[in-house]
């Protein structure tokens, strides 16, 4: 059983407890995103098996009104077994999927095999799939100029991963410029498909003001339990959606929210006692 404290940023253990929370957050006007918590597995049989419970997860989707989507890491689908592996078990639930695929972004090994995944499946299915870049690397601004054109969506994040200097930005005020560089490249040359990915305000109140320049749609995204009262305001004016962990394997995720920031353990603690 989850916790108290760790079920704020879980939604659960099972595939039909995370699809009744996006029920809960769409009664007050937020989408959803469903992640079943793996990574990095070198077994075939994990692989396989968790790429078998995200077909299960579509077509449950497909039977219900719930408003969700789903995300997926390329190292839970195969990624560190072989990039063959990775291409099949990700095809296989595109396949089976009506709702969006987002494909989520590692580390920077991973960069190049998982935008070729999504260029290869956004022409396929004329969009259905979405991809995360991290505004930290340097290298993305080259990588939106290659999406710009692309049907589907993409996510822009800081990046939380600890990346080597010669390829990355490491200074926080370093890393919130180059945000705020690319989200305003992605206003001026994407059609719509953008996706903010962040809970800082100030990037949120840039968006808003691109949007008002340059009219291009967008939406909001930001996980389970982080600052959640701040989706539900801004769901009233933009499309928000949440990220939201599931599964088994919920403390080494649980763990990593409450080390990369402390406040996030005081959203945690807050939720629990109830102010």
């Amino acid at each position: 059983m989850i916790p108290p404290i760790a079920s704020n940023f879980v939604a659960g253990e099972t595939a039909s407890a995370a699809m009744d929370h996006v029920d809960d957050l769409n009664e007050r006007g937020v989408h959803g995103i469903l992640n079943l918590l793996g990574e990095h597995y070198d077994d075939r049989a994990d692989a396989d098996a968790d790429t078998q419970a995200y077909v299960d997860l579509v077509r449950a989707l497909a039977q219900r009104t719930t408003d969700a989507c789903i995300s997926v890491k390329p190292s839970q689908i195969g990624l560190d077994i072989g990039d063959a592996v990775f291409e099949e078990n990700l095809a296989r639930i595109v396949d089976a999927a009506d709702c969006l695929v987002w494909i989520d972004m590692e580390d920077h090994t991973t960069t190049d095999v998982t935008l070729d995944a999504f260029e290869r499946h956004a022409r396929e299915t004329g969009g259905n799939v979405g991809v995360c870049v991290q505004a930290n690397l340097k290298r993305t601004r080259d990588d939106l100029e290659r999406l710009a054109d692309l049907p589907g969506k993409v996510r822009l994040v800081k990046g939380a991963y600890d990346e080597p200097a010669e390829i990355a930005y490491r200074e926080k005020a370093r890393v919130d410029e180059a945000y705020r560089d690319d989200l305003a490249f992605m206003f001026q040359h994407f059609d719509d498909g953008i996706a903010v990915g962040s809970h800082d305000p100030a990037m949120i109140s840039y968006a808003r003001e691109l949007h008002e320049e340059y009219g291009t749609s967008y939406e909001v995204q930001m996980l389970t339990g982080v600052r959640e009262r701040a989706q539900f305001d801004l769901a009233d004016e933009v499309t928000v959606y949440q990220y939201i962990p599931y599964g088994e394997k919920w403390f080494s995720y649980f763990y990593r929210r409450i080390r990369e920031r402390k406040s996030n353990a005081l959203f945690a603690l807050r939720a629990v006692v109830g102010r």
